[in-house]
């Protein structure tokens, strides 16, 4: 059967190995069942597509001005969010899309400090830290058009994050994840280029043959919007493919999405036995590395492109402790 590509249609293989298939456009993803052509796929896709042809587009059913509802809108027009990076926008919308739809009717004039604090309370660290420092921006753009008079964010302080966040890989990690994705495979190739890029999957998913000078990889960075020129380590230079303009692409031949990147390493990782560790924990491990290797902070950075020091640092005084440690080790081996 002729394979047929329609708009906004995405496919990825399950845990069992199962190709799937959904309809993705503006945040909302709607399975398909049957295989691209059939009665039963076309008719799921059209209902998809109608669907998105007659929903109001957003901020169409405002209720009334001064709502949370309008400054919402508002601020998505706004320049200070149509600056942030596209990553940034799609994480922030979707951390406001859930507030407005809970209290999209309430005057944003009149939402108290207690209010703002009680809805922090009840969520876990690392959502009520998102979600802080959404309302912040908010709230902000809210003060600054004239819609209240004060910012009831002002003076709140982020929630403690027990949790040290991602995962960063281990060697042990790493080699496992070689053995299992030998040389010449996609996985090998992923593993390769965000372990000597240190880059974002947002932008290594978009590297290619073009994108080399002079044995160094040239990025512009998505998130941070910063010029970066990578040398190429001969552990990458082994794995780039000759032919492709884009260097991974999909079992179809297709550059990825970020998000269908994420999905289809994650499930690389889980067939190495890995379930924990992720696309991004490998950035961090770069880093780590370079770290241990005894690279500065501003090193690292001028590397990996983090816009700043302090979580570059983290892995610097990490690699301090253990150089101080071994000396200190040393030197009691030594003197017995």
């Amino acid at each position: 059967m002729t394979r047929i590509r329609l708009p906004y249609v995405h496919e990825y293989r399950d845990r069992h190995g199962k190709l799937r298939r959904y309809f993705r456009r503006g945040g909302k993803k709607t399975p398909l069942s049957g295989f691209p052509g059939s009665d039963e796929f076309m008719a799921a896709y059209r209902a998809a597509l109608a669907d998105i042809v007659v929903r109001p587009p957003i901020g169409a059913s405002l209720t009334r001005p001064g709502s949370v509802n309008a400054v919402i809108v508002g601020y998505y027009q706004s320049l200070a969010f149509r600056e942030l990076a596209q990553s940034t926008q799609r994480k922030r919308r979707a951390i406001l899309e859930r507030f407005r739809e809970k209290h999209g009717e309430k005057s944003i004039a009149t939402l108290p400090r207690s209010f703002v604090r009680q809805i922090l309370d009840r969520q876990r660290p690392f959502a009520a830290r998102n979600l802080l420092t959404a309302l912040r921006s908010l709230l902000s753009f809210a003060v600054a058009e004239g819609f209240r008079a004060d910012d009831p964010t002002a003076g709140l302080r982020m929630p403690k994050a027990k949790s040290s966040g991602i995962h960063t890989w281990t060697e042990d990690e790493i080699e496992q994840f070689a053995r299992h994705h030998p040389a010449g495979t996609r996985a090998r190739l992923a593993l390769a280029l965000l372990l000597c890029t240190a880059q974002r999957t947002g932008d290594v998913v978009r590297m290619g043959r073009q994108h080399i000078r002079d044995g160094a990889i040239a990025v512009r960075q998505n998130k941070t919007g910063a010029t970066l020129l990578i040398p190429i380590a001969e552990q990458l230079r082994k794995e780039l493919p000759a032919t492709t303009l884009t260097f991974l692409v999909t079992e179809w031949g297709k550059p990825f999405t970020p998000g269908g990147f994420g999905n289809w390493f994650r499930q690389r990782c889980r067939e190495a036995g890995l379930p924990h560790c992720s696309a991004h924990g490998l950035r961090k491990a770069a880093c780590r590395r370079l770290a241990e290797a005894g690279c500065s902070a501003h090193e690292i950075a001028a590397i990996s492109g983090h816009a700043s020091l302090r979580e570059v640092e983290r892995y610097t005084k990490a690699a301090d402790q253990i150089r101080l440690a071994r000396r200190v080790m040393k030197r009691e081996r030594d003197s017995g």
